[in-house]
């Protein structure tokens, strides 16, 4: 097992997020503190309010958003936010969430395709993981363990207290820490020059309090699992990972270790918390196996694994597997064979795949995805729709029943109705989602291209400039905006007195929050 994990975890991807921005990050997280059952948010001796926290976390999040690296992909983002969600509401019922950080955090999750075992928490309630994280843990449980205890990071409010204690130290560091990072997926070299400063501060002074931050985060996030509907036994079963991995020589694979030291006590306090005679946990979901998959190919680890996975069904005794097994085989077969272009392939992975989910609804619908994923790249869009028919779902469910499309199904249609031009029906429930979501910069991109196939075009370039503007970049979202207010002055159609209103309002919004920005710098 130790093998296992170890080889198919390739070197490092994800250079924009290095380990070392971790190894201080995780370090520069929390003092030694007592959790309150209902934390103040303002007062309380603080020097950084809960405001001036998430103005940091966006400036930090807007420059995430621009790397390489980031991925946006609606599968992985909606499973990740089914387990996400059930703890931020655990938290609000439990007390250790109050409605004034509910309210002004952001709460977000970012995916990287970084392959190395990763999560962190950052200032103003923004998450990131990483997909080998996403690739190596066993079950839905473990992966809620590791999201329990990096939300219990934001809602202590740890960061902010040991910027409190830093004092003007902490600021200069932060900044060094960020420009390192990014530094990195350009010249390694350079990111070391602009890190060593702010790392080496980060690391000397903040050591001690890690282990009383870190069991703080584990009592917290442990108390969240049950009442959000996972077993308390993931934290249990990610440990034990975790700590087989501490003793493998460490390749770069596991930061998650380093930004959060195990130790014994906190091994031996997890299984201390499991009652004598519990039930063991469910094993895991089909649901999660193909998305453990999902995230393994998505990491681009080569063209060699690829074919290894495209190939692996054909090996001898792959029948005799347990039929969970052959699930996630064929899942990663059939989305390999798509990366490399070879789409017989994958329709022959896929029918596989199909027959061995069986009756399980998450898993037929996630090969039905897969199905209409699978021919858009083979550019046979009405093949595409064909997945997509009586697939309506909840946000997230799986399971059938209200009218309201679930993002993938959305914006998998969407991609299918504008390759044959008929994409106006989908403006409706575009505009819906945005409206209820309106830093999607995602959707409001898909929105900009349905308006200007229907022959809108001041409705797509106002949409073009909330996708700017939901990823922070308000300078690109002035230049839409005012190509907007030229476009209007030029334009006679009826219906775009309303639409150029609404341009010229979102304008002069967007241009203050672009003068905010600057003086920030």
């Amino acid at each position: 097992m130790q093998g296992s994990l170890q080889n198919w975890l390739p070197a490092p991807s994800w250079k924009a997020l290095t380990a070392s921005f971790f190894i201080a990050f995780g370090s520069l997280q929390a003092p030694a503190v007592v959790a309150q059952p209902s934390l103040p948010t303002l007062g309380d001796g603080l020097e950084m309010t809960t405001s001036a926290e998430r103005k940091l976390g966006d400036r930090i999040i807007r420059e995430l958003y621009r790397d390489p690296d980031y991925i946006d992909d609606a599968v992985l983002n909606e499973y990740v936010q089914g387990l996400f969600q059930p703890l931020v509401q655990a938290a609000k019922a439990r007390g250790e969430l109050s409605p004034e950080l509910e309210e002004r955090f952001a709460w977000e999750i970012l995916l990287g395709r970084d392959r190395t075992v990763n999560a962190f928490a950052l200032p103003g309630g923004y998450f990131g993981v990483h997909l080998g994280l996403i690739g190596v843990v066993s079950t839905r449980d473990e992966l809620a363990s590791v999201l329990a205890h990096e939300l219990s990071h934001v809602t202590q409010r740890h960061i902010s207290r040991l910027i409190a204690q830093q004092g003007r130290q902490t600021p200069l560091m932060l900044g060094a820490l960020i420009l390192g990072a990014l530094a990195a997926s350009r010249s390694p070299d350079a990111a070391q020059a602009l890190m060593v400063g702010g790392q080496a501060l980060a690391v000397q002074s903040q050591l001690n309090f890690s282990r009383d931050m870190e069991r703080e985060a584990d009592r917290v996030g442990y108390g969240l699992m049950a009442p959000a509907g996972f077993a308390p036994q993931g934290f249990v079963g990610m440990f034990d990972k975790l700590q087989q991995a501490n003793r493998i020589n460490d390749n770069g694979s596991w930061p998650y270790l380093r930004s959060h030291p195990l130790t014994t006590q906190r091994i031996a306090d997890m299984h201390s918390r499991i009652p004598p005679g519990a039930a063991q946990p469910a094993q895991a979901t089909l649901e999660h196996l193909m998305m453990a998959a999902r995230a393994r190919v998505l990491m681009r680890p080569g063209v060699d694994a690829w074919r290894q996975w495209v190939a692996e069904p054909q090996d001898a005794g792959f029948a005799a597997r347990p039929a969970r097994q052959r699930v996630a085989a064929w899942y990663a077969a059939t989305l390999s064979a798509v990366q490399l272009g070879d789409m017989a392939a994958a329709r022959k992975a896929l029918r596989a795949l199909q027959s061995s989910a069986g009756t399980d609804a998450a898993a037929l619908r996630q090969a039905r995805l897969l199905g209409a994923e699978l021919e858009l790249a083979a550019g046979d869009a009405p093949a595409a729709l064909t997945y997509l028919q009586g697939s309506v779902v909840t946000e997230g469910s799986g399971v059938p029943s209200a009218p309201a499309p679930a993002r993938p199904e959305m914006l998998l249609r969407t991609q299918a109705l504008l390759r044959t031009g008929a994409a106006g029906e989908m403006a409706g429930p575009l505009q819906t989602w945005v409206a209820t979501h309106p830093r999607d910069a995602t959707v409001w991109q898909a929105l900009a291209q349905v308006w200007q196939q229907q022959g809108q075009p001041l409705r797509a370039v106002r949409a073009e400039a909330e996708a700017h503007a939901a990823r922070y970049d308000y300078a690109a979202a002035v230049d839409r905006f005012k190509a907007g207010q030229d476009l209007a002055r030029r334009s006679s159609a009826a219906g775009d007195y309303i639409e150029a209103s609404i341009i010229d309002t979102r304008l002069r919004a967007v241009e203050s929050l672009l003068k905010e920005q600057a003086a920030e710098r």
